[in-house]
């Protein structure tokens, strides 16, 4: 049996994976968080975030756990001006799921960063409830 997206096409029963539309919903949900994070708006990125005790980000030097820890360190931090991503993917499952991983850079800095999401369809709209940051010292690294 063939397989399309990780499901067999005969007989799956698992959530569509990478509907257009969803997609398109995700990438702009993302794009706003991206330009709110080069731009040090706070009140974008925390509501970009779902607003539970569950809600996780492990960054480069730090992390949180809850809404509350990821919005006081928030406050902390600047823009992220000049921060250029690319390799950016956006995977959907059904209507309510996606994954989204990117490359990042900063110019003058010899490191690349990575970035992974988990962004969940809620009533108020797209959340992330899962990120992790990283960074490498080469592209290969």
């Amino acid at each position: 049996m063939s397989t399309t997206n990780g499901f067999a096409e005969l007989g799956a029963t698992g959530p569509v994976v990478d509907d257009p539309a969803v997609r398109a919903e995700v990438a702009a949900a993302f794009a706003r968080y991206e330009a709110a994070l080069v731009a040090g708006d706070h009140a974008v990125l925390n509501e970009s975030f779902w607003a539970s005790p569950a809600t996780v980000r492990f960054g480069v030097a730090d992390h949180q756990r809850g809404i509350d820890e990821l919005r006081a360190w928030r406050a902390t931090q600047g823009p992220l001006g000049g921060r250029v991503t690319y390799g950016t993917e956006i995977t959907t499952f059904g209507t309510g799921t996606a994954v989204v991983t990117t490359l990042f850079r900063y110019p003058g800095r010899p490191v690349v960063g990575r970035q992974s999401q988990t962004w969940v369809r809620m009533p108020a709209g797209w959340r992330i409830v899962s990120a992790h940051v990283s960074e490498v010292g080469t592209e290969t690294g």
